[in-house]
């Protein structure tokens, strides 16, 4: 069944066709570990993490690497401002390296609580510096860059189809926006290959190099790192849509002017999380929420928070509310339920993967990673007539993609006497259609720690 995946290049869907038969290359743009990921941060790597997963579902092998940004990338759009790992160290009385290691494993803490399975390679900005002064070094020889007081820059008017990505009019950018203008870059768009370390200041980061010491960057460590360790001509490049109109933008210009060839043949993006009223969460604003207190803290497994994602397709801002996230910890809770009454005694999944509900699953999942309509067919599966077993070995089938722990389910157990005994009295109530009595007996079973379902095989009691 053909993969179809929305090409921010071109701005629509188009089959996917990999360079190598039967291999993928996947490039993630990963976190500068300054401080904690936000969910709004991790809702781009939910949806990567289910790119990487319908890949594999789909036959490919894929060869996934993603960076850990630890220095160069600055507080302004564009090349101005603090270095974000300078001014972490500065507000919590650390040295930039312990800040980068610190955040770092708080980051890969974060992805293993969302079941985002890790990249085959991580590479970090500080690990690769010399392949970064040599690929700035082939755009010198090649006439791309110029000197300035602060830095190495790429002339962007030297590039064409500069646009290709973002499609944006140049005659409307301005320089100087939101931080101060540099009078001596040549276009506005014009981005440093290298920054050089201030007079009379002493970087925690900093390196020798041709030009003086400084440091990279932030737009030419992705592209050394991925050439690295993928090649000059991949698969697939992600990251959010925040990351179009400059980064991924000035990574295509610098890389094919260095190569000469296409650099990344899909390049997908995923949108906002925004907060009710329709701001988008960010660490500028100061309005952003963590794993821990936005659902860890709240009671609610962080699994929740994966499992809200797939009710918005990856493509549409989804708004994050407290209303929200308890609605999703429910829809789990009873998608867990329903898995537990197909689940034999035995926990295996023996049946026969049911075909017909496996290629509806897959269709759906590879028109651009469409989970709401996935989800949709996991439903039909578990309401169809398929049998137990049968249901219990294609959810496991489809939880290869989902993530959702749904082989850590277990069977129905037997209910305890008091509780059976309420169950038998709801029966009745339900039987002579008592209806008073069949609302007062289902709350005192939820009271004691049950979820009560009336469904059209009968009402079925299984512990919270």
């Amino acid at each position: 069944m053909t993969l179809y995946l929305y090409n921010s290049l071109n701005r629509r869907k188009e089959k996917f066709h990999p360079i190598r038969p039967g291999q993928v290359g996947l490039y993630t743009c990963g976190p500068t570990v300054y401080n904690f990921a936000h969910i709004g941060n991790l809702r781009t790597y939910i949806f990567e993490d289910i790119l990487k997963r319908v890949l594999r579902y789909n036959g490919y092998r894929v060869k996934h690497v993603m960076n850990i940004t630890d220095v160069g990338h600055l507080t302004g759009d564009r090349d101005m401002g603090e270095d974000k790992m300078e001014k972490g160290a500065q507000r919590e009385g650390k040295t930039a390296w312990e800040i980068a290691a610190f955040y770092t494993q708080a980051f890969k803490k974060d992805l293993a609580r969302l079941n985002i399975l890790e990249p085959d390679i991580w590479v970090k900005a500080t690990d690769t510096i010399d392949d970064q002064i040599a690929l700035v070094q082939i755009l010198e020889e090649k006439g791309y860059s110029y000197r300035t007081d602060d830095g190495i820059y790429f002339d962007t008017s030297k590039f064409k189809d500069y646009t290709k990505l973002s499609h944006q009019d140049l005659t409307a950018l301005q320089e100087g926006a939101r931080v101060e203008k540099n009078p001596q870059k040549r276009n506005p768009t014009d981005f440093a290959l290298w920054k050089f370390s201030p007079l009379g200041v002493q970087r925690q980061m900093q390196w020798d190099s041709p030009w003086g010491v400084g440091f990279p960057g932030w737009h030419i460590e992705c592209s050394a790192m991925s050439m690295k360790y993928l090649g000059d001509q991949v698969d697939i490049h992600c990251g959010g849509t925040d990351h179009i109109d400059v980064h991924h933008t000035n990574e295509i210009a610098q890389s094919e002017a260095a190569t000469g060839k296409t650099f990344f043949n899909f390049w997908i993006h995923g949108a906002f999380l925004i907060i009710a009223g329709g701001k988008k969460m960010a660490k500028s604003e100061g309005n952003f929420l963590t794993l821990d207190n936005a659902f860890v803290k709240q009671g609610l497994n962080p699994l929740v928070y994966r499992f809200a994602s797939f009710q918005t397709h990856y493509r549409k801002p989804m708004e994050y509310s407290r209303e929200s996230m308890l609605a999703a910890r429910n829809g789990l809770q009873h998608l867990k339920n329903q898995v537990r009454q197909v689940v034999g005694d035995d926990g295996k999944a023996d049946g026969p993967v049911s075909e017909v509900h496996r290629d509806k699953f897959l269709e759906a999942v590879n028109d651009d990673l469409n989970m709401p309509r996935a989800l949709a067919t996991v439903q039909e599966l578990l309401k169809s007539d398929v049998t137990p077993a049968g249901k219990y070995a294609t959810i496991l089938d489809f939880d290869r993609v989902l993530g959702l722990d749904l082989d850590k389910v277990e069977a129905c157990e037997q209910l305890p006497p008091e509780i059976q005994d309420l169950v038998n009295q709801r029966h009745t109530a339900r039987k002579t259609k008592d209806w008073a009595a069949s609302d007062r007996l289902r709350d005192e079973i939820q009271a004691l720690g049950y979820n009560v379902h009336d469904t059209p095989q009968g009402m079925k009691v299984i512990k919270k």
